[in-house]
């Protein structure tokens, strides 16, 4: 039974979908296959050393590979991207068809899709912990690399948008 007082949870729902969040897709590589889950909690933590953060629901079928893996690929998408973070939040189990990837430089970290990111930052896994419904992993930046400018893909109200500068 919850403990909150009733409403919250949709209260809560319906103001974290006015919080605009970037995507990405996470990449890790664990029991000889590759793992990616669409992920739009994640955030810097520190510049020195340079530490990120991601936050997983315990229901992902990639939870389990970042907590053994040791590393995670974050991969920033950019604009017009929208399929594939879509494939990636599904359950498919050949998420990688057709892509263009590049293996990391840091070998604990995942894959990095180019072609769809306008960065990504290839992490070693220093620290996780438990809270709530979801597990956060913080990873320390290891290799770090920029593709062609882009602007990111955004999450909004429920849906993917693109950012309109003024």
């Amino acid at each position: 039974m919850s403990s909150h007082p009733a409403g919250l949870e949709d209260a809560f729902r319906d103001i974290m979908a006015n919080f605009a969040a970037s995507v990405t897709v996470v990449t890790s590589y664990w029991d000889e296959r590759h793992h990616g889950l669409t992920v739009s909690a994640f955030t810097s933590v520190s510049l020195d050393p340079p530490l990120v953060l991601i936050c997983i629901d315990h229901a992902s079928h990639s939870i389990e590979a970042l907590r053994e893996a040791g590393g995670f690929t974050v991969n920033m998408l950019r604009e017009g991207t929208a399929d594939l973070a879509l494939r990636f939040a599904s359950k498919d189990p050949d998420k990688f068809r057709d892509l263009p990837v590049r293996a990391p430089r840091y070998e604990g970290a995942g894959l990095s899709l180019p072609s769809h990111s306008f960065a990504c930052l290839e992490c070693r896994t220093v620290e996780s912990a438990e809270a709530g419904d979801h597990t956060i992993f913080i990873g320390q930046v290891e290799h770090a690399a920029r593709y062609d400018p882009g602007r990111p893909l955004l999450y909004w109200q429920r849906d993917f948008r693109r950012l309109q500068v003024d």
